[in-house]
């Protein structure tokens, strides 16, 4: 997204004043004044436009003011039924054009009083990345490359000092707009969506960079049906009237007549040509300003004018060394961990240029996915660094949370659409070896009474204190292969009620438990307790019902002075 940025046109782009004059040409009248009306019948401001009515996104991405050609198709019935042979101009990739209209569906059921038409989104789109980049996007919506901005450094565009930490621009030092609808990192945290349902919110997704657009131009209580509020949104978008008056002769076209094409085979703005990154021009003339290119034809788009043909702008070709062509494992072991424990090994990623050998100052993100509340260091589940001289670089430390089971950690290149390293973790239960009580009473009660002492056991590991460890109590039955005895000694649950198997004890910190209150049946006999903990230690103790043996009578008193007898 852009913000105010004055005279910025892109070299090999037509004036505004070109730009000014189709637009007034494609509108319904070409009178002049304080506005134009649009083909929709809006009124649109052609001299001082209105303020947006909220902060403009600052990005300062550059635009491409090149305009839709005159002859443009007869609108049929509706847009759906036109012939996918139509003008080039007027093609949008299947995918970006199925999220832009997955975004009007979006916020007509979150935001109904805004009215976002999906035409808007396509001609902000197509000023923006030429409809990313003539729709080079993956089966998710997720660009091949990354589409960025210049960097935001004061020279020629506004300085935006970084606030992704290069997470999502690859820069640590500045901010570049991010993605088919040019999005700054600090815009995107705020206003990233997650539109294809992916559970990412990624500025290089057609699908999420869609639907966040839709919602940041439907900020307040905007209705995109009245054209003031319409000129607001665009302008909050980049508050410039080059670029309102660009978009809206996009968005007219549109509303006209368009078609689906197969993705990656959309028309691109002149000097775009399907690079990844977009500079401004690196050599502007004294003057501060652009030197004007022969008017072109618009009715044939790639047409010099005068001067004929010009060829495409060929992007600059970046060296196989400082190509980011993959990011591997740079020999992670196997991620385990008991509960509670952090991660013995160290999860490590090698970035790898064009040739193979290894490229630094990579960005690299960190991602815990699964259902799992393990961390990094810190509680994070999301940590981005870069890679050093050598190519590698080593995430925190991996600590292991109470849950226990399996859960994924992935490494991305971040910003860009490469395949990401996975790597599988796996949590264990805390363990005992050992368990023994921490005395040695005798356990019994009467018929019908309860155990007046209370068991207590301490669980070890490796002769340490085993804190956390599950425990199983369960009275046995005193056989070869015991079972749950169905008579004797039991517990109760918190209704009340006999059982006679506890689960989901638990050690203390200190390795030790308590179990509840014992209750004896009427029935007499010797019984078994058997404890088991996670790790397979086990402790049998014995429990007594029996009726307390009469006490005997004391001896009648006799008085002094009776002879016994």
């Amino acid at each position: 997204m852009a913000a105010q940025f004055g005279r910025r046109l892109r070299k090999g782009a037509t004036t505004t004043a070109v730009a000014a004059a189709v637009v007034a040409a494609l509108s319904a009248s070409g009178a002049s004044g304080t506005s134009l009306v649009t083909q929709s019948g809006d009124q649109q401001s052609s001299g001082t436009t209105p303020p947006p009515d909220d902060s403009a996104a600052t990005g300062n991405s550059p635009y491409y003011t090149d305009l839709p050609p005159l002859n443009t198709p007869d609108r049929p019935g509706t847009s759906t039924n036109l012939p996918v042979t139509g003008s080039a101009e007027s093609g949008i990739p299947a995918s970006i054009l199925a999220a832009y209209k997955k975004a009007e569906q979006a916020l007509a059921a979150d935001d109904a009083a805004c009215r976002l038409p999906w035409q808007l989104l396509a001609a902000i789109g197509k000023v923006e990345s030429g409809q990313a980049r003539g729709g080079r996007v993956d089966a998710n919506g997720t660009t091949f490359s990354p589409i960025l901005g210049p960097v935001l450094d004061g020279r020629g565009f506004a300085m935006i000092k970084d606030t992704d930490n290069g997470a999502y621009d690859g820069d640590s030092t500045h901010d570049r707009a991010v993605g088919p609808m040019q999005f700054i990192p600090s815009t995107w945290a705020t206003w990233g969506q997650d539109g294809n349902g992916d559970g990412r919110k990624d500025p290089n997704n057609i699908y999420d960079a869609a639907l966040a657009a839709g919602h940041y131009l439907c900020a307040g209580s905007r209705d995109l049906s009245l054209a003031a509020d319409l000129d607001r949104a665009v302008l909050s978008y980049n508050h410039s009237d080059a670029y309102l008056r660009t978009v809206r002769s996009w968005f007219d076209y549109y509303n006209r007549g368009t078609h689906e094409i197969p993705d990656g085979t959309g028309a691109l703005p002149p000097g775009l040509g399907g690079g990844a990154d977009r500079d401004p021009d690196p050599s502007p003339s004294p003057s501060g300003t652009h030197k004007p290119k022969p008017n072109p034809d618009p009715s044939k788009p790639g047409d010099g004018g005068s001067t004929g043909p010009t060829k495409p702008t060929k992007p600059p070709t970046t060296p196989p060394t400082q190509t980011l062509a993959r990011v591997e494992n740079a020999g992670t072991g196997p991620l385990t961990a008991t509960a509670g424990d952090e991660f013995a090994e160290r999860i490590k990623v090698r970035a790898k240029n064009g040739l193979g050998g290894p490229l630094a100052k990579v960005s690299v993100t960190f991602t815990i996915a699964g259902d799992t509340d393990a961390a990094f260091d810190g509680g994070k589940k999301t940590v981005t660094l870069r890679t050093g001289t050598d190519g590698t670089v080593t995430a925190p430390v991996l600590e292991a949370g109470e849950k226990t089971g399996k859960f994924t950690v992935r490494a991305t290149a971040t910003g860009r659409s490469l395949p990401p390293v996975t790597y599988a973790a796996t949590v264990t239960a805390r363990q005992a070896d050992a368990i023994a009580r921490t005395d040695d009473k005798a356990l019994t009660a009467a018929p019908g009474a309860e155990f007046t002492d209370t068991v207590e056991v301490e669980a070890t590991y490796k002769d340490a204190v085993a804190a956390g460890v599950a425990v199983t109590a369960t009275m046995i039955t005193d056989a070869d292969e015991p079972a749950e005895n169905d008579k004797g000694p039991y517990f109760k649950d918190a209704d009340g009620k006999t059982v006679r198997t506890l689960t989901e004890l638990r050690t203390g910190a200190d390795g030790t438990l308590k179990l509840p209150t014992i209750y004896a049946d009427d029935t007499e006999g010797t019984y078994k307790l058997r404890l088991t903990t996670e790790g397979g230690a086990t402790l049998v103790i014995e429990l007594k019902v029996e009726t307390p043996e009469a006490s005997p009578a004391p001896e009648a008193s006799r008085t002094p002075g009776t002879p016994a007898g």
